[in-house]
Formats: C-alpha cells, structure tokens, sequence
C-alpha cells in the first residue's frame, strides 16, 4: 500500500450535527500530522465559511471553536473549497464567505483524490 501526505475532509453537515466539529477537528489533526488538507464543504456544510459562522458555533465544549478551528487549518496551509450549487442555493458568493475560501466543484476536489488523498467523509 503507497502512503500518502495528503488528506480530503468532506463535511455535509451543519449546524445542528456534532459530526461537524469532528470532521474540523480531524481535518485539524491531518494539518498537525503535516498532511496537505483540502475540506471539501456541500450541502449544510457550507454553512461553516459564511463570514462570522464560526465564531459563535461551538459544538462540543471540550473543541476550540468552529471559527479557530477553521482558522488554523486555513493558516497552516489547509484548504477550504466550497461547492458551487451548494453556496448558490444559499445565496452566497465568495465575498459572504471566510478569506481564502474557494468555491470549487467536484472536479477540484477530485483532482486532489486522483494525486492519492485518503478520504474521509462526515
């Protein structure tokens, strides 16, 4: 089995589901790992980008925030591409969301997927 540095986080989750701060926090523990992160975010998970979400979203006590979470991930080289429906069907563009958040579809996130990512999908 071929190793690989490189790690893909898909979050479908919102809000109202723990699941999200889990697939942050791993997606965080990739970053500390020194793996090249890339969290593909669809459906409700596009929610997590929206300017100002993350700060008051706090899942679970015992993480950081959401917002510090995303934060670190995305100083420390991580990506965040968003899919396009997804942000459209919510109104947003790339300027109602987090500095550096790109709205990319499938196929970006794909292409990383073809260079040996694992996958992980929340």
């Amino acid at each position: 089995m071929s190793e690989t540095n490189k790690l893909v986080v898909v979050i479908s989750r919102g809000f109202d589901d723990e699941r999200s701060s889990v697939a942050w926090s791993i997606a965080n523990a990739g970053i500390a790992s020194d793996m090249e992160v890339t969290v593909f975010l669809v459906a409700s998970g596009v929610d997590w980008v929206r300017k100002g979400a993350g700060a008051v979203a706090h899942l679970n006590p015992l993480d950081p925030t959401l917002g510090d979470m995303i934060g670190n991930l995305m100083s420390n080289g991580g990506s965040v591409l968003v899919c396009p429906p997804c942000a459209k069907v919510r109104g947003y563009s790339e300027d109602d969301l987090v500095d550096g958040v790109t709205i990319a579809g499938a196929p970006a996130m794909l292409e990383v997927v073809k260079q040996g990512a694992a996958t992980l999908s929340f």
